[in-house]
Formats: structure tokens, sequence, C-alpha cells
């Protein structure tokens, strides 16, 4: 079985479609080979995951961007390349023309630009009408990342559930494995002297930041005297009047903006508490993070966090300011609490190993490479 996965998105600044397909593309090769897992535009081999640019050296980007702009606006079939043409294409996001000779796959997100269009740029909000236009529902089957996200799909899109397949994205073993020292450079070098609460995720409007922020304002004082609320991610879209208050500053608040993959384990297992009042979500990474690295978490009661969760997990309604706040101190009040949920967090990411991932995509592909 020969699989081509379209990687355009490690060329160009990203944040969660970028992190699922650098190490989903790892898994996948460390079971089948490179030979059987390539990609386009280029056939990359990478080690570190950045998000704020290009995973190719400078002439490699360029290359691989010239090829995806000669596919998609002159039309000129490079997608197939030299050599037998892959039995599968994955497409991505970026990739307007897919291959005429491979069968068509791709991955299901998220139904955000549909369901909260108001919390997006017009430009993802049309790209991802497009895209699901143009792959999505042409596609001889589809990877939903979660179970509320096929749902989604098929309600919203009118997509066939027979054609859907969910297959849980993994957690990067480095959240599995923090060592205290590993927790204590970490606070070291981001300046972290007291217990904090951590958020990580770029700063935009689905994120919910703004109620978080209200919700800590709202603790007893005593609480924002013992911890600190720390925010980590780059500022996205987010509205002015947030970004305003982030600079001028809120007592208690610490905003790190764009922190390196590899600091993320060591600052998450660092925390007391992980907030992610998230509206919204495709998945959820971030909770599973969190989870595995044995930090308690309070998230929202919305789309597939209860999924991802389970009962590992505070969920909070995240319209309402009062009910995270309620959350957030019931979780900082209570020690055993944060033990339990700590446990229960790390039986339940044990779901989340791109492994089990990997492996259940590659019988995906040759289910759909056989048709």
């Amino acid at each position: 079985m020969r699989v081509t996965i379209d990687a355009s998105p490690l060329l160009v600044r990203s944040a969660g479609v970028k992190n699922y397909l650098h190490y989903w593309i790892r898994a996948l090769r460390e079971l089948a080979g490179a030979d059987a897992v390539r990609t386009f535009p280029l056939n990359l081999r990478f080690e570190t995951l950045v998000h704020e640019g290009s995973m190719a050296g400078p002439l490699a980007s360029l290359a691989g961007l010239a090829r995806l702009h000669a596919v998609n606006h002159l039309g000129l079939p490079l997608v197939d390349g030299p050599g037998e043409p892959p039995e599968v294409f994955h497409a991505s996001w970026l990739l307007h023309r897919p291959p005429r000779r491979a069968r068509l796959t791709a991955t299901l997100y998220d139904l955000t630009c549909w369901l909260l269009p108001a919390m997006h740029t017009r430009a993802n909000v049309a790209a991802a009408r497009s895209f699901a236009d143009g792959m999505l529902r042409r596609a001889r089957g589809l990877i939903a990342i979660s179970r509320h996200t096929r749902d989604d799909a098929v309600r919203v899109l009118g997509l066939d559930a027979a054609r859907i397949e969910v297959i849980w994205p993994g957690v990067p073993q480095a959240f599995f494995d923090v060592t205290p020292r590993q927790i204590a450079g970490a606070r070291e070098r981001y300046g972290l002297v007291r217990p904090y609460v951590l958020f990580v995720g770029t700063i935009e409007p689905r994120k919910n930041v703004a109620r978080l922020l209200d919700a800590w304002e709202g603790l007893r004082t005593d609480l924002r005297t013992e911890f600190e609320l720390v925010l980590a991610g780059p500022t996205g879209w987010a509205e002015p009047a947030l970004l305003a208050r982030l600079r001028r500053g809120v007592t208690g608040v610490r905003y790190l903006g764009y922190v390196p993959e590899a600091d993320l384990p060591a600052l998450t297992a660092g925390a007391t508490v992980f907030a992610y009042p998230s509206l919204y979500e495709g998945f959820g990474l971030p909770v599973a993070q969190a989870m595995a690295a044995g930090t308690p978490v309070v998230t929202s009661a919305v789309s597939s966090l209860p999924e991802i969760g389970g009962e590992a997990v505070m969920l909070s309604d995240p319209a309402s300011v009062s009910d995270l706040r309620a959350g957030l101190e019931r979780l900082l009040e209570s020690e055993s609490l944060r033990q339990r949920l700590a446990e229960a967090g790390r039986r339940r990411a044990e779901l989340f190993r791109w492994e089990r991932a990997a492996r259940e995509s590659l019988k995906f592909f040759e289910r759909i490479a056989g048709e």
C-alpha cells in the first residue's frame, strides 16, 4: 500500500492541524515505513515540531510552496510525482487539486467554521467551506478526530456516516514522562514562583479567554494571592479588547505568549490546575495532554470535551463565568479532589496514544485502497 499525505500545513504557521500532522505522520512511518507513507509537496523528514514557521529549510520551504502553488493555480498534476502513484491520497486544507489517480481521503477536525463563524476570520471560514466542497464531499473515506466531530459533520454537512471513521489522535510521549527536574527547569525559565493555573491555546474568541479572566478576577482574594493564572499561546485573531486587557496587565495573571512545543510538557505538568474553557473543540488536545501529564483539568461541558475527558475532568458551562469560577475554586480548595482527577486523567490518557491512532489509520487506508 502506498499513501501520500498532504503535509503542506507543515510549511506554514499553524497550530492544531500542524501538531496533528507532525505526530501522526511520524507514528504512521514508524509502523509502515517512510516509503509506504510519503508527504506532499515534499517528502518531508522532520524531528522537531515548530508552530511559528516552516518545518523545512528555507530553500525546501520555497520549493514546496511553489509546487503547491503550481498545482493549485496552474493545474499542473505535480502531486502524482514520478514513479508509481499513491493508492491513497490524504488531503489537507491548503491543497485545492488532489491527484486524479489516487483514492481520496481527508481528516475532519471540527465544524467550528459552520457552527461559530463569527469567531473566525472570513478567510478561515471561506477556506473551510471550500475544503468541504472540494475534498470532503468527494472523499472515499474520512477520519474524524472525535465522535462529536463525526456527528457534527453528518448533521451540518450531510455527509454519510458510513464513510467516516472515528480515530482519536494521540498525545506526545513527552507529556507522559515529565520529570521533577524538567518541571523545575520550566518554572525557572518562565519565572514561575507561585503555584499556577495554566491555560494553553491560541488567544482567539473560541477559546473563551475573556471569561476565564473574568472568572479569575472573581475568585476569593486568598486564592488569587496563593495562585496565579498563566496563559500560554500566540495571539491569533483575538479581540482587540482582550489583547488590550492582557497588555495592560491583570493582577495575578501572566501571559507568556507563544511557548515552544518542547517546553509545554513540563509547563503543563507543573500546573496545579489546567483550565480550558473553550466554546467548541473537535478534540481538545490540550486537555488530553494535561491528563497525560497528571494535571487536574477543568474544562467545558460542550462539543467533544466531555467525550475526551470522560469522568477524569471537571466540567463547567463555558458561557457562565460563575460556573467556571466555581469549578476553579473547587479544585484549588481541594487537594484530594485534584489528586483524584490527576490519577483518573493519567489512566484515561492511555486511550490517546499515537501508536494506536497510527495502527487504526493504516487499517483505514488499507480498506480504502482495497475498495
